[in-house]
């Protein structure tokens, strides 16, 4: 037991007689650690890009309610009357009266 545990450690099962066997086994096995790092990495990519387009989001989606409370503002009828002064435009004193039209049958 003692002794193929030595001769694990110094290498001999790679320099043997069926050593291509071995070998065989140590470069499957690498390739398959390779293609395991690499899609870690691939995985660990598009979580970072998730949250990057998570928080564009947030940033979008608060840059758009402020513009549509700030629209909301300037569609009261104060903002609007006052903004026509300044062009010197008036509201009406006389009120809008409807206009009825009669079809020809």
């Amino acid at each position: 037991m003692k002794r193929k545990i030595y001769n694990i450690l110094k290498g001999k099962f790679l320099v043997n007689d069926d050593a291509f066997k071995n070998w065989r086994m140590i470069l499957f096995l690498s390739v398959l650690a390779l293609i395991m790092i690499a899609s870690s990495h691939s995985a660990d990519r598009k979580v970072h890009e998730v949250a990057r387009l998570k928080d564009e989001v947030r940033e979008l989606h608060s840059r758009f309610v402020e513009g549509r409370s700030e629209l909301m503002g300037l569609k009261k009828e104060t903002v609007v009357e006052h903004r026509m002064k300044e062009k010197g435009i008036f509201i009406s004193e006389i009120p809008p009266t409807k206009i009825k039209v009669k079809s020809k049958k």
